[in-house]
This record gives structure tokens, C-alpha cells and sequence, in this order.
């Protein structure tokens, strides 16, 4: 996908259920074996705090940029991680975001831009997010908005396959912090 992935650690941070086989987290694990996952302990009980220090712990684990690849609630614990201390984070790609109001989290998220790139991805029927909600949050954040139509939740029930798109938005994600990197170098 990229010769600069190696630069990068990259991390699936998966949602509610983590994401079955037939997701394009998964598929994209399969197409690069050095992409790692964080595991929770429970995904079927989303705890923001504890879903949070998991990923943070998976990002201490490798000194590389981290690149954050998250779905649903992968989002909210990516951002709430990436608020709480955003070193070491180069760039995320925050893909269908679960409402957070859904969570009773949305007190507990930035409303502030993030401190590193970010892309959000939303769909125009999805159900866990209004296109107008995923919106105000992409200008919170200062995401970049891209909106891909009607893809339901952007999962393996919106038959993606290995959803090259968004692997393309992977790889402008990997560009923008490689850039960002190099332009804060000494």
C-alpha cells in the first residue's frame, strides 16, 4: 500500500464487537500482517477510559509515529486517547464515528482540534451517526471531511471488500503526517 508505512506504527482500533472478517479492518490486517490491533477486554461493553488505555498502552509498546485506523466507538477511544496526550500519535483516520451522544460520552471528548492530522469518513445513511452530526464533529476536530455516499455503518455489511478507498485515504493520512513530520524535524 505504501512504502511509508514502515515509518509508522499502525493500529486497528476496532468498535462495538470488534470487526468480524468480513470487515475491511480485518481484510486490511490480512493484507498487511504488520498492522496491529488493540485487543479490549470486553468489546461487547464500550468503556471509554478503559478502551482509551488500552490503545494508549498499544501505542507506548512501539516508539514508531503511531497511525491510528479506527471504526465507530474505535473512533471516540482514539480521539479521547489522542486528547489526553497525543504524543507519538502522527495522523488518524477516524472512519463512520458512533455518535456520541449514543454513549453518553460527548462531555468526555475534545470539541477542540486534534494535535495531529485526521480524515473522518461518514456515510449518508448511517445509522450510528447523522451526516450533520459527523460533520460538527469533523469541524471540532478539524478532520478532514470526506462524505462517501450511502454506505450504511462502513462495515462489512456495506460489502466493501478490502474498500480501496479508503485505503487510498490511508495512505494521503500516512502522507500528511510524514510531511507534518518532516516540516517539524530539526
Amino acid at each position: 500500500m505504501s512504502e511509508l508505512f514502515p515509518h509508522f506504527q499502525v493500529i486497528v482500533v476496532s468498535g462495538l464487537h470488534d470487526s468480524g472478517p468480513g470487515h475491511w479492518q480485518s481484510r486490511w490486517q490480512r493484507l498487511h500482517p504488520e498492522f496491529v490491533r488493540v485487543r479490549q477486554d470486553d468489546f461487547d461493553q464500550p468503556d471509554l477510559a478503559a478502551w482509551a488505555a488500552r490503545l494508549d498502552q498499544q501505542r507506548r509498546a512501539d516508539p514508531r509515529p503511531a497511525l491510528l485506523v479506527a471504526h465507530s466507538f474505535g473512533c471516540l477511544t482514539a480521539v479521547h486517547s489522542i486528547a489526553r496526550n497525543s504524543d507519538g500519535v502522527a495522523g488518524a483516520l477516524l472512519v463512520a464515528p458512533a455518535d456520541p451522544d449514543k454513549f453518553g460520552v460527548a462531555d468526555r471528548l475534545p470539541a477542540l482540534p486534534l494535535d495531529c492530522p485526521s480524515i473522518l469518513i461518514s456515510s449518508a445513511n448511517d445509522p450510528w451517526m447523522s451526516a450533520p452530526h459527523a460533520a460538527l464533529w469533523a469541524r471540532r476536530w478539524d478532520s478532514e471531511l470526506i462524505e462517501e455516499g450511502r454506505l450504511g455503518h462502513i462495515n462489512a455489511d456495506s460489502g466493501l471488500g478490502d474498500w480501496r478507498a479508503g485505503q487510498q485515504y490511508l495512505q494521503r493520512l500516512a502522507e500528511l503526517a510524514h510531511n507534518r513530520m518532516l516540516a517539524f524535524s530539526p
